[in-house]
């Protein structure tokens, strides 16, 4: 029973957050968006503190069930080794900690986050990582089945679906993606959770906690046949039936060896005390108990600290104009300053929150936001209008971001939050080059930031040029998106450092 009550809420959780990736309506956020900011290293991020000792009592009451349950890479782990079962059952044993290495991925994902290389060190988040599998890999394949389904129904006069662009937001994510689900899965189906105990920070954080959990699996040495049919099957290698041991650090409470002893000899207990010490004494490696334990609360204190000195610091195809001619696709300029969503604050506070989870990249309903691809803040979302502008009423990448890189803001506040100013380069804009009356970008200002003026004189007859009021520019990208000029727009938007 325990095992089918986890197995059904890790597929609630997996479900739930594999479809806020996947929504284009912008319904599906209200719903399920608190699942992503329930995620532990998000929560950390964005100073949940809240949240985080929520999840760090779950963990000394039942041990890391956040990590089978809640976390979506670590059920997708999961659902790998489910398949591989089909194929090979009982293909694990058990295998001693490599403690120095989990501390070593530890200490390095944490200096790494405090020095500001976040896109080396997101690489290895595990909310992140699944977040960059879903947005650019499993959403294309949905929106493709949406499209197929639009066709069919567009066939039939029916308008229950509709058509919704599929591009490619950036190449680097993309080839991250497929290595990271290649890795991934190919661990999951020859070793299990290795990733998990091995690689993943938060996995080694939440291993501290639940060494001292109160309700933990519990072998009974005197119903024990010594069958290693618990130790085979256990995807975390945290058996050692010879000694009626189990790592506890490793477990990741997925209830597999209850259902696998035929002896009923492994129990999911709080009554730990009442059976034989040596049945719930993590692995030792070969020293004694006392050294065992002594052993665990000095790497418990010691990487408490470092999460919690990281906490302190981290909350400082081609379109076609009327069937005539093929419209020449617009190039991303070479910006000053990278934009940033409202709510941002500052390209600061944003680099030091975001993980590149790329949610909001997902969400985002005018194709406003893609993955960086520079190395300073590589995978990161910035701004860009090729394919949309960012419309003042829409705040939804503020209202999807589980770190705070992105705060909640309103339309209103969103409309009076100045993220970058627009420049007009004259060699481009065709008023300025061909003497041609354009005004564009002055008719779709929704700030009124641009003006028609005379460009010559102040003859009501002059031709009319546009000008920009950088005190009244928000930095919404109408003007750039809209310019007709091809490649580059005639009119751009520069970001400022930190948002007026």
């Amino acid at each position: 029973m325990l095992r089918k009550i986890r197995t059904i809420l890790a597929l609630v959780f997996f479900l739930g957050i594999t479809a806020l990736f996947l929504d284009f309506s912008g319904v599906l956020y209200h719903w399920f968006g608190w699942m992503a900011k329930i995620q532990f290293l998000p929560a950390v991020l964005a100073s949940s503190f809240v949240i985080v000792a929520v999840l760090l009592l779950l963990t000394l009451l039942f041990g890391r069930v956040y990590c089978s349950v809640i976390c979506p890479l670590g059920v997708m782990q999961d659902g790998f080794n489910f398949v591989a079962r089909k194929v090979k059952k009982n293909r694990f044993h058990y295998i001693r900690e490599r403690a120095w290495l989990r501390y070593f991925f530890l200490a390095l994902f944490v200096v790494l986050m405090i020095i500001g290389l976040n896109s080396v060190a997101i690489l290895i988040a595990p909310y992140s990582a699944y977040g960059r599998i879903a947005s650019n890999l499993l959403q294309p394949l949905y929106f493709w089945i949406n499209n197929l389904f639009a066709s069919i129904a567009e066939h039939n006069d029916s308008y229950s679906f509709y058509h919704v662009d599929v591009w490619v937001k950036s190449s680097v994510s993309l080839v991250v993606a497929i290595a990271t689900l290649v890795l991934v899965a190919s661990l999951s189906i020859r070793r299990g959770r290795t990733w998990c105990n091995t690689v993943c920070p938060v996995g080694t954080v939440l291993g501290l906690f639940s060494r001292f959990s109160l309700f933990r699996p519990v072998i009974d040495e005197s119903k024990c046949k010594n069958c290693h049919k618990c130790e085979h099957g256990c995807k975390s290698s945290c058996i050692d039936i010879e000694n009626h041991r189990i790592d506890y650090s490793r477990c990741v409470a997925c209830m597999d060896c209850l259902s696998e002893c035929g002896f009923d000899a492994i129990h999911f207990s709080g009554t730990r005390f009442r059976l034989n010490p040596s049945a719930v004494v993590v692995a030792s490696h070969g020293n004694s108990s006392s050294e065992s334990v002594d052993e665990s609360r000095r790497n418990f204190i010691v990487s408490s600290a470092m999460v919690a000195g990281a906490a302190t610091l981290k909350a400082q195809g081609k379109r076609v104009d009327g069937g005539l001619a093929v419209v020449e696709q617009k190039q991303i300029p070479v910006r000053e300053v990278p934009l940033k969503p409202a709510g941002s604050v500052s390209l600061d506070n944003f680099s030091k929150h975001c993980t590149a989870c790329q949610l909001c990249v997902a969400e985002c309903p005018n194709h406003v936001l893609h993955p960086s691809e520079d190395l300073r803040t590589l995978m990161q979302p910035e701004m860009s209008f090729e394919r949309g502008y960012c419309r003042p009423e829409c705040t939804r990448c503020s209202h999807v971001c589980p770190t705070g890189a992105i705060r909640p803001v309103t339309p209103g506040q969103k409309s009076d939050t100045h993220i970058g100013y627009a420049v007009i380069v004259n060699d481009n804009c065709v008023a300025w080059r061909d003497g041609v009356m354009c005004g564009n970008c002055a008719r779709h200002c929704p700030s009124e930031a641009i003006l028609m003026v005379p460009k010559d004189g102040d003859s009501e007859s002059a031709l009319l040029v546009p000008t920009v009021l950088p005190d009244r520019c928000i930095g919404c990208g109408a003007c750039e998106y809209l310019c007709p000029a091809r490649p580059f727009s005639a009119i751009f938007v520069n970001g400022y450092s930190r948002h007026r």
